[in-house]
Order: C-alpha cells, then structure tokens, then sequence
C-alpha cells in the first residue's frame, strides 16, 4: 500500500494530538482514506470520508457552492478549499483534508492539464491550498497525490 510509513506516522499523531480527520476526494477515489484505515489506530482518528466525484456531490455533501463550482470549475483551489472545510464541518473533524484534479489520461486542457491537482487542508479554523503538478500514469497520479497530501498535513500538525 501507498507509504504505509507516512500514514502510520499521521495517525500517530493525530492520535497524539487527540484529533479527527475527515476526507473528501475527487481525483484520489478513496485512496486517502484508504491508506488511513490501513494503519493500526486509524478508528481512533478517522470515522468518516467522501467520494465526492461529482459537482452534485460536492454540493450536497459538503456544502461547496454552486457558484464556485460554475466559476472555477471541479479543479480549482476554490473548490478544494470549500472541500476540505465542507469535509470537516460535516463530520464533526479537527482536519479536513480534499483532493481533487485530473488524473489523466484524458480530461485535461491547456490551463488546467493532466496531471494538475489541488489539495485542500483545514486545520484550527485555516484552510490552504496546495497546487501540484504530477507527472505519471492515472494511478501514478492519484498515488503521488495521496503522498503528497499525507506529508502535508503530517508536516503541519508535527
């Protein structure tokens, strides 16, 4: 599995810190929070997350508005931003953590490419955004997101 080392360190301190995360992912399908529940401790920090792959979704689920939706599209760091403090308002978290980009191989155009994924964190009432640029396959992607997203938020709350 997808740095099982950086993930047992997340928990660890999530566990540590006596915090919850919630997740909602676009791009990633799951694979943040499945990375999480592989870990030992993960039901001490994680108890929900979201596939939330469409536009419907992100607004239903998560409250993302339907105008930040029609103006800055699924990927952009205004909706991911609205995701992850969405993620976290909704399941009760401390930290929410949302991903949501092309993972190719089609899907992509000239501003925002294959490859092109936002990561969002909210953490202590702060949201930010990270903008990335993967290179690989679909699944090369999506787990470069995952790694990227987890030492983020692993870096943060250390």
């Amino acid at each position: 599995m997808i740095e099982t080392i950086l993930a047992k360190q997340l928990v660890k301190v999530l566990l540590d810190h006596q915090m919850t995360i919630a997740t909602a992912e676009s791009c990633t399908g799951g694979l943040v929070a499945a990375t999480l529940i592989n870990c030992p401790g993960a039901s001490g920090v994680i108890n929900e997350s979201y596939i939330t792959y469409s536009n419907e979704a992100k607004h239903r689920i998560l409250g993302v508005e339907k105008e930040i939706l029609g103006s800055h599209g699924a990927v952009s760091p205004e909706t991911v931003a609205a995701m992850a403090e969405g993620v976290a308002k909704v399941a009760g978290a401390d930290v929410g953590l949302a991903t949501s980009g092309i993972a190719g191989p089609d899907g992509g155009s000239k501003e925002k490419p294959v490859g092109l994924v936002y990561i969002g964190y909210y953490c202590q009432g702060k949201v930010w955004v990270e903008e990335n640029h993967f290179k690989g396959n679909r699944n090369e992607v999506r787990e470069q997101t995952v790694i990227k997203a987890l030492s983020s938020i692993y870096r943060h709350l250390k």
